[in-house]
């Protein structure tokens, strides 16, 4: 049972809280971290499991409350560390965490397994004064097991579902992340993507989701997929709040060497990008062609809005932009060679040592109960285990240079450069593939629903290292529309 005074913030205050109005309500001593994540845990207890539940949450940290009651003892004796301190995050089941919490990219061959050591991102989290309350369940493998598997599946966690409502696509891999954020689980959330993950999730739950450059955060400790194309990412309510959890994860990683190229933005406060209304010069490409046929023409109608907006705000809007290489030959080559390499290391550097350490564990593993372990098979991690572990084979040194050059410089780069263009937009994550073979930014924010209470996104993508112009293009948007409504749950 809550105290009167308690419930009363559970009731009219968390619903949308953000992190401004928490260090507020710590400030003014309206409630501490430890009740903050009491309130968070009941939550969760409510909303997550049973029949009506979201199924956002794998795994609950258990050390949550006493990480809270240490935090608020030394907020009294020396102050906030940061904008964080104090903030639960909920973090995809392919992080690191050398804690209680088991780290299984969702597969049962993992479910017993602890992290040796932090992930390098849930390090820079600790030292924000950051709560990971807990992990987020994850279509397995993070969608990189089979063919046809459902958008938030995983063997070991079950389905996550939408909380806007049934038969809504939860989008995936970070389903959980963004169904979790959405349904207010967690104040914000880390997601992974390789190429549509944080961005489909995110716009199909209504939230915002950042899928920052190749570089601008460190891949190490993330169960990969892709050497070439992962990163992880923000999953908000809010672009500021995305903004916030940039600071706090932005950091150059001796262990993951493409970091070093964002040395621009690695003291860079992301937050100093947001202002209202000033798109005023923007120019702003909208991806139709080979794009907006997919969706419906209710959701083309929200994305006229949307466009229309951008105009009203002061942007110039080029219409019908093509991107020339969508049409190209494009192949999963690249992530089918990289994934067993990758994946091997990560095994033997984090994974605790009665873990599986071979891709080709794995598959026996599952082979061994394929009721539980392969209800949509694993077709795609047996295509990967075919080849070398090398990287040596030519059709993949074909792949890779094919990818880099159409993706980057007669690509995105080309569109932007002959268009004078600083962002394209487009719906959802229905253009994501060609940014994410370029590494390239995107960030999704809510843009409305259909009749039918399905969310639908805006997204806007741009060139390497261009996050400070897309939170702005994207907090300019949200301020004016706030279009996101939390869902109604049961």
């Amino acid at each position: 049972m809550l105290n009167e005074r308690l419930q009363k913030f559970y009731e009219e205050q968390l619903e949308e809280l953000t992190i401004d109005d928490i260090r507020i309500a710590f400030k003014k001593e309206l409630i501490t971290i430890k009740e903050l994540i009491m309130l968070y845990l009941k939550r969760i207890a409510e909303f997550d499991k049973g029949e009506n539940g979201v199924n956002a949450i794998l795994e609950i940290n258990p050390e949550a409350i006493q990480l809270a009651e240490a935090l608020d003892m030394e907020r009294k004796e020396s102050g906030f560390r940061s904008s964080l301190h104090g903030i639960p995050v909920l973090i995809k089941d392919n992080l690191a965490t050398a804690d209680k919490l088991h780290t299984s990219a969702g597969s049962l061959a993992l479910a017993e397994s602890y992290a040796m050591k932090d992930s390098f991102l849930v390090k820079q989290l600790r030292e924000a004064g950051a709560i990971i309350i807990g992990k987020a369940n994850m279509t397995e493998w993070a969608n990189f097991m089979t063919e046809n598997m459902k958008n938030g599946y995983s063997s070991r966690g079950g389905q996550v579902l939408n909380p806007y409502g049934p038969g809504i696509d939860c989008g995936g891999s970070s389903s959980g992340s963004a169904a979790g954020i959405a349904a207010n689980l967690a104040m914000v959330a880390i997601g992974t993507e390789t190429s549509g993950s944080i961005l489909s999730p995110a716009s199909q739950n209504s939230v915002v989701g950042v899928k920052p450059t190749v570089g601008l955060l460190s891949r190490s400790g993330i169960i990969p997929i892709s050497i070439t194309q992962d990163t992880a990412g923000p999953i908000t309510r809010t672009v500021k709040d995305a903004a916030l959890l940039l600071n706090a994860l932005v950091a150059q990683d001796p262990s993951d060497p493409v970091t070093k190229t964002n040395h621009e933005l690695t003291e860079f406060n992301f937050t100093s990008s947001l202002e209202k209304d000033t798109l005023q010069g923007s120019r702003i490409g909208i991806a139709r062609e080979g794009i907006f046929e997919n969706i419906s023409e209710e959701e083309q109608l929200i994305m006229e809005e949307a466009i229309q907006k951008l105009k009203d705000l002061g942007a110039e809007v080029i219409d019908s932009v093509v991107v020339k290489t969508m049409d190209a030959p494009w192949s999963m080559d690249v992530m089918l060679f990289e994934f067993k390499t990758a994946l091997n290391s990560y095994l033997h550097e984090y994974a605790s040592t009665t873990s599986p350490k071979t891709l080709a564990d794995i598959i026996q593993f599952n082979r061994l109960e394929p009721s539980t372990r392969l209800k949509y098979g694993q077709t795609i991690l047996e295509k990967s285990e075919l080849s070398s572990g090398t990287l040596t084979e030519p059709a993949y040194l074909h792949a890779l240079t094919f990818d880099y050059t159409n993706s980057k410089e007669k690509g995105i780069d080309l569109t932007l450069a002959e268009n004078n263009l600083d962002a394209i937009v487009y719906p959802n994550n229905l253009g994501a593939a060609i940014p994410a073979k370029a590494g390239y930014p995107s960030i999704t924010v809510p843009a409305g629903y259909t009749s039918e209470g399905h969310p639908v996104g805006i997204t806007f993508t741009s060139k390497a290292y261009s996050e400070p112009m897309l939170l702005k293009l994207a907090y300019a948007y949200e301020q004016a529309t706030m279009k996101r409504k939390a869902p109604k749950l049961e």
